[in-house]
């Protein structure tokens, strides 16, 4: 891959990262350097695996309540009712302990804390001009990198769609990374988190705002999927699996916050939008297809992809790497055991009209390699998934 001499970028990733085995034991440290009471907000099924009830314990004194009514597609209603019960509870800060959906609603939540008003005052991209309330995030799955990036996606049940907001103010000062946090988590949540950060560093390394740093961290963190995720599928007690895909996750994180993302997303928030299909799963049965899609434009990027992966062989041209790193992420998928078709989940070609038009005004779409210039191409796309 090459660059233009003239090439400029920023790159930001400001998060304290702590990861070790019993990590969360510097939860209540981490607190203390950043105010003097957290909320912590959950969700009810951690809420009833107990793993709750042991981070309490960790923060110990410092604890000023906990909101666990998060669920999987969090709405900004979600957000405002999180945002009263910490004001009322005096908290100053946020301890977010779950995936993606948890932590970015502490996200909008470290917003409203201090601004005040609706989220629809703050969509859009680095709306806010100082930072927001500190959050400290634990992630319990290993996929959406949200410990670390700049993005969080709520759901406006209002209005049929979700918003976007893409602010360096929110980014978590610390996340603390404590493989034991996954260790239960069951295979097919495994491969759908797993595949949402492999969706995260492809689009990362193909997206028209890519730089050299968000690059390296890109094709490390594929690589380091392509050799821990199955195995974290296959033994959920893997440990060094288990960290090792906690660590790529982040990474990924870092990689698309500063690189952005692509239409694969652009199309999986639409499908979360309007059928609610879990936004790991829809990343991984759209991925191949949004690759073939953007093949014509990237030959040599999506050959770099299968070599980073070990899905190619050094006599392959450009074009035969880049269509086996294609096929060889479309046998991860079988060897993961997710769903390979919209089907699946009651997509029909009327759902596929409203997706098409609604990922059209996705912002993720407009970093996309390939030009999207009209809904219909979008449709092809996900016709081929359905």
């Amino acid at each position: 891959m090459t660059y233009d001499a003239d090439l400029s970028f920023n790159y930001f990733g400001p998060t304290k990262v702590v990861f070790e085995v019993g990590a969360v034991n510097e939860i209540p440290i981490q607190i203390n350097e950043l105010g003097s009471k957290a909320v912590l907000i959950t969700d009810q099924g951690l809420l009833e695996t107990g793993l709750v009830d042991r981070i309490k314990k960790v923060i110990g004194s410092k604890l000023a309540g906990v909101f666990s009514d998060v669920p999987q597609d969090s709405g900004m209603e979600v957000v405002d009712a999180g945002t009263e019960y910490a004001l009322s509870v005096g908290a100053d800060v946020i301890v977010s302990l779950g995936g993606g959906s948890v932590i970015d609603t502490a996200k909008g939540m470290s917003i409203l804390m201090k601004q005040g008003g609706s989220l629809v005052d703050f969509e859009g991209f680095q709306m806010l001009t100082e930072p927001q309330i500190p959050h400290v995030s634990v992630p319990t799955t290993a996929g959406t990198g949200s410990e670390v990036s700049m993005g969080a996606v709520i759901l406006n049940r209002e209005a049929g769609q979700k918003i976007i907001l893409g602010e360096d103010h929110i980014i978590p000062r610390v996340a603390i990374l404590d493989p034991t946090l996954t260790e239960s988590l069951p295979p097919g949540l495994t491969a759908s988190t797993g595949m949402d950060a492999l969706t995260h560093s492809i689009e990362a390394f193909v997206a028209t705002m890519k730089n050299p740093v968000s690059d390296a961290l890109a094709l490390w963190a594929m690589k380091t999927i392509a050799k821990y995720l199955p195995l974290a599928v296959k033994n959920g007690s893997d440990l060094v699996a288990r960290g090792q895909m906690q660590v790529a996750a982040m990474v990924a994180g870092w990689a698309f916050s500063n690189g952005y993302l692509g239409a694969v997303h652009a199309m999986s928030h639409s499908l979360g939008a309007i059928k609610r299909v879990p936004h790991g799963t829809a990343n991984a049965l759209l991925l191949p297809h949004v690759m073939k899609f953007n093949l014509s434009e990237i030959p040599e990027l999506t050959a770099d992809i299968g070599h980073a992966m070990g899905f190619t062989s050094p006599a392959m041209s450009s074009a035969e790497a880049g269509e086996a790193a294609i096929a060889g992420i479309e046998n991860m998928l079988v060897e993961v055991g997710l769903p390979r078709k919209l089907s699946e989940f009651g997509v029909t070609e009327d759902d596929i009209a409203k997706c098409s038009e609604l990922a059209m005004s996705d912002g993720s779409i407009v970093c996309n390699p390939r030009m999207v210039m009209e809904p219909e191409e979008v449709a092809a796309i996900y016709q081929q998934a359905i």
